[in-house]
């Protein structure tokens, strides 16, 4: 399974966290404290640089029980939507 996926424009992110110019594993610690002040079902956009992030993300949230929706290219950044379970 691949872990790249283009997010739906409709989602509507609860917070957003900006990691742009964060390297491995920066956006993940990251993303599992601001993820945390979500309640279930809500939706965290992470914006990053770190194409790395892409397999980060896909793998903790099969593992922690989050769902990754997918992300979006932006200019310059790349936007991951995951939502809290």
């Amino acid at each position: 399974m691949s872990e790249f996926r283009i997010a739906d424009n409709k989602i509507q992110a609860a917070a957003i966290l900006d990691a742009r110019g964060l390297h491995c594993p920066i956006p993940l610690l990251h993303t599992k404290k601001e993820i945390s002040n979500l309640a279930p079902g809500q939706i965290l956009q992470i914006d990053g640089t770190d194409h790395g992030s892409r397999k980060d993300f896909s793998g903790w949230c099969d593992r922690s029980g989050h769902k990754y929706l997918g992300e979006k290219e932006m200019h310059g950044y790349i936007s991951f939507f995951i939502k809290k379970g």
